[in-house]
């Protein structure tokens, strides 16, 4: 991928004042069927409902796993802190229960993210399992009915990291998406808003194989609550393309391919014989055949700025510029206060689960023009998109 300067101040300026209408700069591209032409173009349906995902404030702040800078990852409470905290987006990922039930964890694995392993009734549940070429051993969400899942109680994923968070440890269970849906119906009734959601499909080639497709059963919720079309609520997303072409074909809801390490290809590649890799897909023409069925990206935040060898910051590449030249919307991933997870020339201190200068790392990331970033800490980056547009 090569490499490119920063977007002027003028086109920064334009997307402050003008919000999220501005966001594409150019007619997004939907197959041929999905959605009326003007629900593409973000208005309002026939009902009077919704006004798209181009009336969200630019750069959108997409609270990733909710609050999970504060809370225990993908639960009700990690949601509603997002909320409070001021965050534009709240995302989920979704695994299958053995039933078929959708529920909010990031990984089917669930050995870190519950007390699973407190209880002695699924000792005998824990086993090893290859998802997507990589080797686990513990407990996972296809071995266990939804009702059993509800005996399980959600804790803090990396404690060590986030020693805080273990506060809120054995508070909320494992929520299902429906629970989320109706969730966010009540939190919109009460805070006068819509309440948006970013919706992941894990896995979806894996467990396709078990019987268990995501996309279908994604659908009928969304269906079900009013999510389905081109200006609801919701972006989908997923690192398997063709999970987000399955998508197209049953909802208009927009969607966004995620983009991993360059050198990485998707698993549904993997599985077809595709030889095409993420640097295939951030090229102009890669993204020209994502614009066919998709309305954004969300790239790891080194395809945006690659790191030196040092973990430095370097220069920007072009794919801002290449994404937003075929209508594509960008909400790259994750931003971190600790030091840890920020780029080296933003750590201050040797602690790594101490905050470096967080807001030093989004200025950069933000004045590339991208449209959004997922955040950990959606307080910080909300803070730092505050700045950007004062700036401007």
């Amino acid at each position: 991928m090569t490499q490119g300067a920063h977007p002027s101040p003028a086109r920064r300026t334009v997307l402050g004042a003008a919000g999220a209408a501005a966001v594409l700069g150019a007619t997004t591209v939907l197959p041929a069927g999905t959605a009326h032409a003007d629900e593409a173009r973000g208005g309002e349906d026939r009902g009077g409902r919704g006004r798209g995902y181009r009336s969200l404030p630019v750069p959108t702040v997409i609270a990733h796993r909710g609050a999970s800078g504060y809370r225990p990852e993908h639960t009700l409470g990690s949601y509603r802190h997002a909320l409070d905290l001021g965050a534009h987006v709240i995302e989920q990922d979704l695994v299958p229960t053995r039933d078929g039930h959708l529920v909010c964890r990031h990984e089917n694995d669930i050995t870190g993210t519950t007390d699973v392993a407190d209880h002695p009734e699924f000792a005998s549940r824990k086993t090893t399992k290859t998802v997507d070429g990589t080797s686990y051993t513990g407990w996972f969400t296809e071995d266990f009915t939804l009702a059993e899942l509800k005996t399980l109680r959600a804790k803090e994923r990396i404690p060590g990291t986030r020693q805080e968070n273990t506060l809120y440890d054995g508070r909320w269970t494992v929520p299902t998406f429906e629970e989320v849906l109706r969730w966010a119906e009540d939190e919109g009734r009460r805070r006068g808003r819509e309440i948006w959601l970013h919706v992941e499909t894990k896995h979806p080639t894996y467990f396709r194989g078990l019987g268990l497709g995501l996309e279908e059963r994604l659908a009928g919720l969304l269906r079900r609550y009013g999510r389905h079309r081109a200006n609801s609520p919701v972006f989908l997303q997923s690192f398997e393309p063709s999970s987000i072409q399955r998508l197209a074909k049953l909802v208009d809801s927009p969607r966004v391919v995620l983009l991993s390490g360059a050198a990485t290809r998707p698993w549904d590649f993997v599985r077809a014989g595709d030889p095409r890799t993420v640097a295939d897909l951030v090229t102009p023409a890669g993204l020209n055949w994502i614009a066919s069925y998709a309305q954004g990206i969300g790239p790891t935040l080194d395809l945006v700025i690659p790191k030196d060898a040092g973990g430095r910051l370097g220069t920007p590449t072009t794919l801002v510029r290449d994404a937003h030249a075929e209508g594509l919307i960008l909400h790259p991933y994750t931003h971190r206060n600790e030091n840890a997870f920020l780029p080296a020339d933003f750590r201050r201190g040797t602690d790594p689960n101490a905050y470096g200068d967080a807001f030093g790392a989004l200025k950069r990331y933000l004045e590339t023009g991208i449209d959004g970033i997922f955040s950990d800490n959606a307080d910080t980056a909300l803070l730092a998109a505050a700045d950007l547009t004062a700036r401007d």
